[in-house]
């Protein structure tokens, strides 16, 4: 394994990384909203999503005791202490459990009963469509369509058409819950191109899709579902909310630019070649291997960059996430190539059900398999790249970064 090319990888994690921290962009965001906010009324400040404690820490640090009451919903593992005065709850991610609901609940309760004078801040970031949660059928059933759309390779806008249906929350209907309060909505978005109706299932901004397209993805996929959630699927969500005011606080764009400008201090001649990468993992590895082969004899030092969001199509039952897929799907490819490495990363820090961010991958990595007899088709088949790059010492770990825009794939090639 190049040790070189290893600690540039690092150093370009960890730069583009801080580049997207909230702490500095709800701020920033804040400085718009605070004149607006009427000094007669409640704040309620509520917070969802895997970089909600984050984003509720840098709010409160600004609002202090101008907050009447609030809450934050975040994935378990991801709190940090407790914040003031607010309510701190920890839930399932990526599929929502009884603390997801309990901890809706009582957010529910918080925003109840508000006046025209007050005002609710509601900072949202990825992962807020599991943890910010209250069914409108059964949670086991709710359960198995979210583990159906995320086991047949389903994107996260087919996703979230379906599962802001069967929410009590989703969809703009949590902003209707807040009327006749003023909304201020900040977003850290994870989602390519931030469709503010997708993102945590849009909880505060009219939802855009319709119910003739969310019928269409159950029949895609060959669903099963209910009476009950037909019936639901088949029912329009809120398309006017006059009340809500909406702010990107930061997007993947900003992840792939911060990671091209690190690059570029190391040396390497940069090219973003997308920040809206949509395709399975297996796909984008490979692309991205081909893309070393035709650069392979090159006189000077090359850095691609990809930000988005691949998907996963279950054909096992192995351990891994997107980020580690891609990669090791990489590694066939760049298999000998002793100047080129690869690394995929989620920006939140976590990769699918693991404790990995995700995977890298260099010209050494098929040849240590090999000598371990483990057969990398074989692998991926199996969905179960954490073990095989375990093995390979490819694993990325960061722990919990506090923010979430999508995710970051680097190829790199060093003279």
């Amino acid at each position: 394994m190049s040790v070189s090319l290893r600690n540039d990888a690092e150093k370009i994690i960890n730069t583009a990384i801080s580049a997207v921290k909230p702490d500095t962009a709800v701020k920033k965001a804040l400085t718009k909203i605070i004149p607006e906010l009427n000094g007669s009324g409640r704040i309620i400040l509520i917070a969802v999503g895997k970089a909600s404690w984050q984003m509720a820490n840098a709010a409160n640090d600004l609002l202090k005791e101008r907050i009447s009451v609030g809450a934050v919903i975040t994935k378990h593992g991801h709190s940090l202490g407790q914040i003031g005065e607010l309510e701190i709850y920890e839930a399932g991610h990526p599929v929502p459990d009884e603390n997801s609901f309990r901890a809706t609940d009582r957010v529910i309760e918080l925003v109840s009963g508000l006046n025209a004078e007050d005002s609710v801040l509601f900072l949202v970031s990825g992962g807020g469509s599991a943890l910010f949660e209250k069914p409108m059928i059964p949670a086991q059933e709710l359960k198995d369509i979210t583990d159906q759309l995320l086991g047949c390779g389903a994107d996260i806008r087919e996703i979230n058409t379906i599962r802001k249906r069967l929410s009590a929350v989703k969809g703009g209907k949590f902003a209707r819950l807040c009327s006749p309060a003023k909304v201020y909505s900040v977003i850290l978005s994870d989602i390519i191109g931030d469709p503010l109706d997708m993102i945590a299932s849009g909880p505060a901004h009219p939802d855009s899709s319709t119910s003739a397209q969310a019928i269409g993805i159950v029949e895609k996929y060959g669903l099963s579902v209910s009476e009950k959630a037909m019936a639901l699927i088949k029912t329009e969500t809120p398309k006017e909310l006059p009340f809500v005011e909406t702010f990107i606080a930061g997007n993947v764009v900003q992840l792939c630019e911060a990671a091209a400008k690190k690059a570029e201090e190391l040396g390497y001649e940069t090219q973003i070649l997308t920040s809206c990468l949509s395709c399975t993992a297996r796909d984008a590895g490979v692309f991205l291997a081909n893309i070393a082969r035709q650069y392979r004899e090159t006189d000077h030092s090359l850095a691609f960059i990809c930000g988005g969001e691949t998907v996963v199509k279950l054909t096992g039952n192995g351990l891994g996430g997107r980020n580690q897929e891609l990669a090791l799907a990489a590694a066939d490819g760049i298999s000998g190539l002793c100047n080129a490495a690869l690394f995929s990363v989620g920006s939140d820090g976590t990769d699918g059900p693991t404790d990995a961010a995700g995977g890298y991958v260099d010209g050494d990595t098929k040849s240590a398999l090999l000598e371990r007899n483990i057969d990398i088709y074989s692998v991926l088949e199996q969905n179960d790249s954490y073990h095989a790059l375990e093995r390979a010492g490819g694993l990325i770990f960061t722990g919990p970064t506090g923010t979430n825009v999508n995710d970051l794939n680097v190829l790199l090639i060093k003279v």
